[in-house]
């Protein structure tokens, strides 16, 4: 049964500060866990959280408690059994989460897996619906800005990739994995001669270790062949112990084998045919395959947003998502846009060239916010004139001069094209001839531009424009994201979607926390009003 934690403002009978010396007293207040308190505890929102429990039976252990010790546990960057002893001996750790007695509330480890199962079981079973985690990391954003003043106006944004808790594993080693799981989940009575030495511990040895180079593709084939014959084996069982194994089976060999049409046995396809978003671990099905510049990984893409506003003492981390790795950084930000703009009141976003799309500028558009890149995706034309030479009318797209300042005869859009027309007489004379649009026709000259390019070629002239700006406002982002990777982002204790974004979410907010604390405490110096832009070179003139 769910009942709220409302009674931490009444001051205790034994409160562990009436017997500490004054000089102690003082050094509580100038520590963390006063700020933690009033910053963060207090402004927890229990209500969303009685979703979680029933209307009946033994009320509740805190849910403001619980959720601030997930915080500490990952502002700490420890693990379970660790925050339990701070808990209970932690007098700082007391303070923040509003107990003013040490040992006044015992809290056992169960509990809080318990808490945590809920918060995953929960975002699995309503997709559709708002984010309780999240809820609470914006309510807590929102706070932090107006206490410390800060502009949420203009933001970065940035990807990086991190593992679940998988092993990085090989097309042999994957291929064992998914056997030995559809195997253990064959009853006994069930098992097959060849399935039963799967469990034998020289079997692994055999396989994994004892393999020559060249016989790569044969033992694949080999176990590819087992898995076959567990799969036609585990749907003739009807137990739902079952069914993981069973759905895990399948998809591996859709995924890595083909039928020989003249053997009719499994033969391992080609390392091209298999797709991105193929099976990476058989614990972990929603883990897929990426390469970003010179790292390959296997599991998941984080996107994070921040301010980046000059006036700001400090940053504050606005918006994150989760999703297979394989999902492109324009995709996941034009899915963020309207709930940033939402939450945060974002009007201007920097960031680089892998989230430049249609899609994106346009959604970005409607929602009010501007777009900065630093670079774009894509190669920039060199043989001919760039786009940007011609004069051509923002809202129309209809060229009114070419480069040398000649007016086209005709000119209009139609088909994806800007097209104008010119006399040949104009066109034949041109010292920019080589280097024009222009192609001559049996009446005139025409230069036909896709209307892509012109805006590609407007977006190109802006960002190099702001280029040095752009880079210095968007650069904070990586330390963000090496930061987070510090404290445990770059691989996740646990497995799918769903519970490395709760996980996520939460390392997110703690970097939140930890930032206002330090602001509280006086770590952030200000900034000089003409210092030049940190991390960006800036040309010295004689």
């Amino acid at each position: 049964m769910f009942r709220p934690n409302d009674g931490y403002d009444q001051q205790a009978m034994f409160d562990s500060t009436s017997w500490m010396s004054p000089k102690t007293c003082e050094k509580l207040m100038k520590s963390w866990a006063p700020i933690f308190y009033e910053h963060v505890f207090r402004q927890i929102d229990e209500a969303p959280f009685s979703v979680l429990y029933g209307d009946t039976g033994k009320p509740n252990f805190p849910v403001n408690i619980l959720l601030s010790l997930e915080y500490i546990k990952h502002m700490r960057d420890c693990n379970d059994l660790d925050i339990l002893d701070d808990y209970h001996f932690d007098y700082l750790v007391n303070y923040a989460v509003g107990n003013r007695t040490l040992g006044e509330k015992s809290l056992g480890e169960r509990t809080i897996y318990n808490f945590r199962e809920r918060v995953y079981r929960y975002s699995v079973d309503n997709p559709g619906k708002d984010d309780i985690l999240f809820g609470q990391f914006i309510k807590l954003v929102c706070d932090f800005a107006k206490a410390a003043n800060l502009s949420l106006g203009e933001q970065r944004t940035d990807t990086t990739l991190f593992m679940s808790n998988i092993k990085k594993a090989g097309r042999i080693s994957l291929a064992y994995d998914v056997l030995a799981k559809a195997v253990k989940a064959i009853p006994a009575d069930k098992l097959t001669g060849n399935l039963s030495a799967v469990l034998d511990s020289g079997f692994k040895n055999k396989v994994l270790y004892r393999m020559k180079g060249q016989d790569t593709d044969s033992r694949l084939a080999m176990l590819l062949q087992l898995c076959q014959e567990a799969l036609v084996v585990l749907e003739t069982v009807s137990e739902p112990s079952g069914s993981d194994a069973l759905s895990v089976v399948r998809r591996f060999l859709s995924e890595q084998a083909t039928t020989d049409p003249e053997t009719g046995k499994l033969a391992p396809k080609s390392k091209k045919e298999i797709p991105s978003g193929s099976l990476q671990s058989a614990y972990d099905g929603d883990a897929t395959f990426r390469r970003k510049g010179d790292v390959s990984q296997s599991g998941y893409a984080l996107e994070l947003s921040e301010t980046c506003a000059k006036n700001n003492p400090f940053q504050l981390i606005t918006d994150y998502t989760v999703k297979p790795n394989n999902t492109s950084d324009e995709e996941m930000l034009r899915g963020r846009i309207q709930k940033i703009r939402e939450n945060t009141g974002c009007t201007d976003m920097y960031v680089d060239g892998g989230f430049h799309s249609d899609g994106v500028h346009q959604i970005a558009s409607e929602n009010g916010i501007n777009i900065h890149l630093t670079n774009m995706s894509g190669t920039e034309p060199t043989k001919k004139l760039p786009v940007t030479a011609f004069e051509i009318d923002g809202d129309t797209k209809v060229i009114l001069k070419c480069p040398a300042g000649h007016v086209p005869i005709r000119a209009g859009v139609s088909g994806g094209q800007s097209s104008a027309h010119f006399s040949h007489e104009t066109c034949g004379g041109c010292e920019l001839k080589e280097q024009c649009h222009s192609k001559s026709q049996r009446k005139d000259s025409v230069v036909r531009i896709n209307l892509k390019a012109i805006d590609a070629g407007r977006i190109r002239a802006e960002m190099k424009e702001h280029l040095v700006e752009n880079t210095s406002m968007r650069a904070g982002i990586e330390g963000t994201n090496s930061a987070m990777k510090r404290k445990g982002q770059n691989k996740l204790s646990v497995r799918g979607v769903s519970k490395c974004a709760v996980v996520s979410g939460l390392k997110a907010t703690a970097q939140n926390i930890k930032r206002m604390i330090r602001f509280m405490q006086g770590g952030y110096k200000p900034k000089p009003k003409d210092a030049p832009l940190k991390g960006v070179f800036v040309p010295v003139t004689a």
